[in-house]
């Protein structure tokens, strides 16, 4: 059997399918042509379409299409809660619309946890900062005597220094430890003076002198006849 030739419109068709992808504003097209070319349409192809059109709602045949949209995207239990509300408030919305809010819906979550962990990092990066050793650079006195600004002058820091350096010698001399020195040191010399000052006997020149001598100086006395 012969196969029959298609038609000029079937060859239309098929020509948008396969360049679904540089679609625009599809004007005036009629609606089951739309619905035989845009379902091969992706998302992002749908949504272009969409904006593109002008003066014309294309919801009659896009909303079931993007019914199927909300769901593979956001998933069943989404699409459930959604279905669920719109009957218990008895309200009907397009599946364009509810999915442009679920999508804005979970763009600020994600923002916010994004914002969250930016907040920790910022913290967390204060509290290193705080414990960080930081060095101070220190300015070196003026060896000018006067200061033109009419600051401290090189006297000044000298007297200051030569003050703290009183009241630390000061408090070295008053020390326990210096006053038990000055103590043990006293003790010494006093009883080396009281050694130096003992007296020593005295020995006289008839004392010194040898025995023969004495014996030679005294002598008995003789009786004469």
């Amino acid at each position: 059997m012969m196969r029959k030739a298609p038609s000029l419109v079937d060859l239309c068709v098929y020509l948008a399918i396969d360049n679904v992808r540089y679609l625009g504003d599809v004007g005036e097209t009629d609606h089951h042509l739309l619905e035989r070319i845009l379902c091969h349409c992706t998302l992002d192809q749908l949504m272009h379409i969409e904006n593109s059109t002008s003066d014309r709602d294309l919801s009659p045949v896009t909303d079931k299409l993007w019914k199927r949209f909300f769901k593979d995207s956001f998933g069943e239990d989404s699409f459930d809660t959604v279905v669920e509300k719109m009957k218990q408030r008895k309200v009907t919305f397009k599946w364009k619309q509810l999915y442009e809010a679920k999508l804005k819906e979970r763009e600020e979550a994600t923002q916010k946890s994004l914002d969250r962990i930016k907040q920790r990092y910022h913290e967390e990066d204060a509290k290193k900062r705080t414990r960080q050793v930081q060095l101070c650079s220190k300015v070196p006195p003026s060896s000018k005597k006067r200061s033109f600004w009419g600051g401290e002058t090189a006297s000044n820091i000298y007297n200051t220094k030569s003050s703290i350096m009183k009241k630390s010698k000061l408090e070295f001399i008053n020390s326990r430890e210096v006053k038990n020195l000055a103590a043990m040191k006293n003790k010494v010399v006093h009883k080396n003076h009281s050694v130096m000052s003992k007296p020593k006997p005295v020995v006289t020149s008839r004392s010194a002198s040898s025995p023969s001598s004495s014996n030679k100086m005294i002598k008995p006395f003789r009786r004469r006849f």
